[in-house]
């Protein structure tokens, strides 16, 4: 028996569709004109779906400059930064925190202002563009600013390191040059100490990026801002989401070439070579004839000139030998004048101290503080929202617990300076370094900082304090405090052959000065902290080699402790070079970085712009326009490949009088262990 398949169970038609339906079915003139109106609507649908699919650009003007402008570019939700009128694309910025792919329209409330754009998507975030006044003729500016609708929303632009290197921004513990191989999760953009946390940001930072297409970006000052870098792909400017909407604001600048900022610098002094001081410390006494043996030493050496450099704790141990008794809250120690310092001990050698804007919960200093109820008056403190005492704000010093200076407080700095002040005549100190200006404590622990310390406000408000002392201040970090006339200490570096040692010297260099902290002091001779392989000569002579043409020159370890006799000499030949040849160049160029804001320590795009080999080159440096450092940063090698930048300029090797073509590369250029590649313009 075959059997039926199922049929899908129908209802009866009703009778007044199937009436209707038949008398259609009788007038076919009507029919046919139902069916062509559908037609037609079915190709205009699928004409203006082609039309929008093919036809509509995927960039959209936005902003129209003199130069150049800013598009949407609707696939990817990114700003474009374009020049004319060959329309190069020199910045791509992805944005996050709104819905990226909604398209904007050619113009919003903003239409009547031909400067401005503004568009907002609703319930996230506004956004307004602007048209900025340039600091130079054949410079252009753009304003971004963003602004959140609800404290939930975290705004993020991403900057693309497609095709562009980067540079500026934050130091970290391994730097690089440029930017782009760097890698960072996303954390408050504020300095930091390396020995507190290593995955930080270090001492040395602006709100300002540089990048080789000729564009710059600088963030609002006010702000807070969090930056995270990601390896070869892009760095991302956030603000943070939290309980209040915070907006994010920066600044668009594109000129023809790479340039830098320039604001007008003031000059400090330095006397080089620094030795430091690591002998006896238990008393003032042992102090004192360890200085003097060091000294002696010296001398015996030929290296009788310069500076001896005391640490924090031997300075305090001086410190309480000198007794201060008008210092109300100074630590007092039992005082022995047989013991008092005479700085006649090491001429002329002179002397410098190390002070910070710690102090121990244990000291009588702090303890009467206490006692007296002017916590809050010298020490950061936390207020109490109903009343109460003020609570310091304790947090760890060198492995210690402490209360930190209250640089807002009008009383706590001028005590701080008049200590530092008695300090320097007391101990006959011609320098004073001052360490632990970097970082904020608030943020540290997860407590919002009040709003006169936000950011780096610390570090700039004791940085312009200390520069009323002189300019024979060395202080320890910088944040929008390149404009005064003080040295920076660069943080310690391993002792080995990495990044985070002796390949990070030169990228420090290169950082700083771009960021206009032209006059540093690098680490010392052969890096401060321990390594695996200590003592290597081979590195300390290639320590000596670079740090021979930086603005001082710093020893920990003295040369007839770690090598052969041979090193000695040359160090002797390396601090000669550097008082004659070098110091003439440094004067010579912070006349011009303060007359137009030129770094003296310049990389190899400096003199080609638009070389892209130029742009990654980070183990070479220009003094100025003159002189070309490339010194050997590779284990075991006695050649390396040397970029001559500046096409159609000519290049003498100082050790050879060999001349060369810039633009050029010298591949495979013998370099001995004696010797360091230098090429004069």
């Amino acid at each position: 028996n075959r059997t039926m398949p199922l049929a899908r169970p129908t209802g009866q038609i009703p009778d007044a569709a199937w009436t209707s339906g038949f008398r259609e079915m009788t007038e076919p003139w009507k029919g046919a004109v139902g069916c062509l109106g559908v037609a037609v609507f079915f190709a205009m649908t699928i004409g203006i779906i082609s039309w929008q699919a093919l036809e509509q650009s995927p960039e959209e003007w936005v902003l129209r400059g003199r130069t150049g402008g800013m598009l949407w570019e609707r696939r990817r939700g990114a700003l474009l930064l374009r020049v004319l009128p060959a329309g190069r694309t020199v910045a791509v910025i992805a944005v996050g925190g709104v819905p990226a792919t909604e398209p904007p329209p050619p113009r919003d409330r903003c239409w009547h202002d031909g400067g401005q754009f503004c568009y907002t998507w609703e319930e996230d975030a506004e956004l307004r563009l602007s048209l900025e006044p340039p600091p130079t003729p054949a410079t252009e500016c753009y304003g971004v600013h963003w602004t959140p609708l609800r404290p939930d929303v975290m705004l993020k632009d991403c900057f693309s390191m497609a095709n562009v290197s980067w540079y500026g921004g934050a130091s970290i513990r391994a730097q690089r040059w440029p930017l782009n191989s760097a890698e960072s999760h996303a954390q408050p953009f504020v300095s930091g100490d390396f020995s507190k946390n290593p995955v930080g940001y270090g001492p040395v930072l602006e709100r300002y990026f540089l990048g080789s297409t000729g564009v710059t970006v600088t963030v609002a000052p006010d702000v807070p801002l969090f930056l995270s870098l990601e390896r070869n792909r892009h760095f991302c400017l956030e603000a943070p989401a939290g309980r209040a909407a915070v907006p994010l604001r920066y600044l668009l600048c594109v000129s023809p070439d790479v340039q830098t900022s320039p604001p007008a610098r003031l000059f400090p002094s330095h006397r080089s070579p620094i030795w430091q001081y690591y002998g006896p410390a238990g008393s003032a006494a042992k102090i004192k004839r360890g200085l003097k043996s060091l000294a002696k030493k010296l001398k015996r050496h030929h290296l009788q000139e310069g500076v001896l450099a005391l640490g924090e704790r031997c300075t305090a141990i001086l410190a309480a030998a000198v007794r201060p008794d008008h210092m109300p809250l100074e630590r007092r120690k039992r005082h022995d004048s047989t013991h008092a310092w005479d700085p006649s001990l090491i001429k002329p050698l002179q002397l410098s101290i190390t002070l910070s804007p710690y102090t121990s919960i244990a000291s009588p200093l702090f303890l009467r503080s206490l006692r007296d109820s002017e916590v809050a008056s010298y020490w950061l403190s936390l207020q109490p929202r109903f009343g109460g005492c003020s609570v310091p704000l304790l947090t760890t010093w060198k492995g210690r617990l402490c209360a930190r200076l209250n640089v807002t407080s009008k009383t706590a700095l001028s005590w701080y300076l008049a200590r530092a002040r008695h300090l320097r005549q007391a101990l006959g100190a011609t320098y004073m370094v001052f360490e632990g200006a970097e970082g904020n404590a608030f943020l540290e622990q997860a407590v919002p900082p009040p709003a006169e310390l936000a950011g780096d406000q610390y570090t700039g408000v004791l940085a312009a304090a200390l520069a009323t002392l002189g300019n024979a201040t060395v202080i320890s970090a910088g944040a929008r405090s390149s404009h005064l006339p003080l040295f920076v200490q660069m943080s310690p570096l391993r002792s080995d052959w990495s990044h985070a040692g002796l390949k990070g010297v030169i990228p420090s260099v290169l950082h700083y000065s771009l960021l206009g902290y032209n006059f540093f002091i690098p680490d010392a001779v052969g890096g401060s902290l321990d390594s695996d392989t200590p003592g290597d000569p081979e590195l300390y002579v290639r320590w000596l080699q670079i740090v021979t043409f930086l603005p001082v020159m710093a020893f920990s370890t003295p040369p007839w402790l770690c090598c052969d006799a041979w090193v000695l000499n040359l160090t002797r030949q390396c601090i000669q070079r550097h008082r004659d040849f070098v110091v003439p160049l440094l004067i010579k160029y912070s006349e011009e970085w303060l007359r137009l804001g030129y770094p003296i320590f310049r990389p190899a795009w400096w003199l080609s712009p638009t070389d892209p080999t130029a742009f990654t080159i980070e183990d070479e440096f220009l003094i100025g326009d003159e002189v070309l450092v490339a010194p050997i940063t590779e284990k075991g090698q006695t050649w390396r490949d040397i970029y001559l930048p500046g096409e159609g300029h000519l290049w003498m090797d100082t050790n050879t009088a060999h001349v060369f073509d810039g633009g050029t590369i010298l591949r495979n250029y013998s370099a001995s262990l004696a010797e360091v590649p230098v090429f004069v313009k």
